[in-house]
């Protein structure tokens, strides 16, 4: 079964938009066309599309994202290269995941801080507050005057 670039897109929850710039950058070498021209997505192309999707929502750019399909594209002689790209892209999501698990941290403090501060009514209650009485999860981030 083949799919038009729209029923593609709405398969993959994106724009058709997208998925004509893919293939403008050279990321789609692996869809069909038809006599005139228009592309013919098959099943099979929703993996490599997942793939992208996944790619692309990590951070990646789309110049690697083209290294890793020509890659792929060129067989099993590159598979050291595609597992070194794979394995350094995870680090990167994992480095912003450290990060944002840091945000949140410092999120439930401000939530912790503010929830206080309005049983108090007012803030004024949290720089008088005795170090051990901040919850000890937050006392890395509460510092009375800089609130």
């Amino acid at each position: 079964m083949f799919y038009t670039v729209g029923e593609m897109a709405k398969r993959m929850h994106v724009a058709p938009s997208t998925l004509r710039y893919y293939d403008k950058e050279g990321l789609l070498p692996f869809v069909e066309r038809s006599d005139s021209g228009i592309r013919m997505f098959k099943d099979s192309d929703f993996e490599w599309l997942n793939i992208i999707e996944c790619l692309k929502n990590t951070g990646m750019s789309i110049k690697d994202i083209k290294i890793f399909i020509d890659w792929c594209m060129e067989g099993d002689q590159t598979i050291p290269q595609r597992l070194e790209l794979i394995q350094a892209q995870q680090a990167v999501v994992e480095q912003n995941i450290q990060k944002m698990q840091d945000h949140l941290q410092m999120l439930r403090y401000k939530r912790w801080y503010y929830e206080t501060a309005k049983a108090a009514g007012t803030c004024e209650a949290l720089r008088t507050i005795k170090p051990e009485d901040v919850p000890e999860e937050f006392r890395r981030f509460h510092h009375p005057k800089a609130e």
